[in-house]
């Protein structure tokens, strides 16, 4: 099995859209209702049935890493809970993200350096192709595409000033969502998360 998978290209964060798949998620619907919520009903409001299908099997594969307990969270909760939930759920979904996290980011700002660069991107994989050979066969396309996702997650979370800045801004876990992790024994996610302040 490979460790690394570039599904994460597929969409960053996405909040708004990503409380309405909790919502749904929360329903405990069976594939027709599935279906009918994001084509018919198109509750993510995207253009075509075919985006729509892409971004919710996304969504629903990231938010399927946590349980009824954490959507309750992200449809309810202030924002702050919702993105850090997604955050974790993230890095629950690809490991790429998580080990980007606690390999480069956490480096970069253990050395008091202010921010990513792109090069960091690239030793990253190299580094990444050691433990799935998988990685290596990538085109240049999907690695630039992934960076740029990477990179745009960690923004929305506020762990980078901006996009193109990429100035790191650490965070600080709030108290409900790290005592979520911990209850659920998440430990390589709080790593990601709390390691990188």
């Amino acid at each position: 099995m490979t460790r690394y998978n570039a599904e994460i290209s597929a969409g960053s964060l996405l909040p708004l859209e990503s409380r309405r798949i909790a919502l749904l998620l929360l329903t405990d619907p069976d594939p027709a209702a599935w279906l009918h919520a994001i084509e018919t009903e198109n509750i993510l409001q995207k253009k075509t049935p075919a985006t729509a299908r892409r971004q919710a099997r996304l969504l629903q594969r990231r938010l399927i890493t946590l349980d009824a307990q954490a959507w309750k969270m992200m449809a309810e909760r202030e924002n702050e809970v919702l993105i850090q939930l997604l955050l974790a759920a993230a890095i629950k979904h690809s490991q790429l993200l998580g080990d980007f996290m606690m390999r480069v980011y956490a480096d970069r700002q253990r050395r008091l350096e202010p921010a990513l660069a792109p090069a960091d991107w690239q030793d990253f994989l190299t580094e990444c192709a050691h433990h799935d050979p998988a990685v290596a066969a990538w085109s240049d396309s999907t690695k630039a595409k992934l960076f740029q996702v990477i990179v745009r997650i960690l923004a929305e979370a506020k762990y980078l000033e901006s996009a193109r800045s990429m100035k790191l801004t650490p965070q600080f876990l709030h108290p409900d969502v790290r005592h979520y992790l911990r209850a659920h024994d998440e430990t390589y996610v709080l790593e990601c998360l709390e390691r990188v302040r």
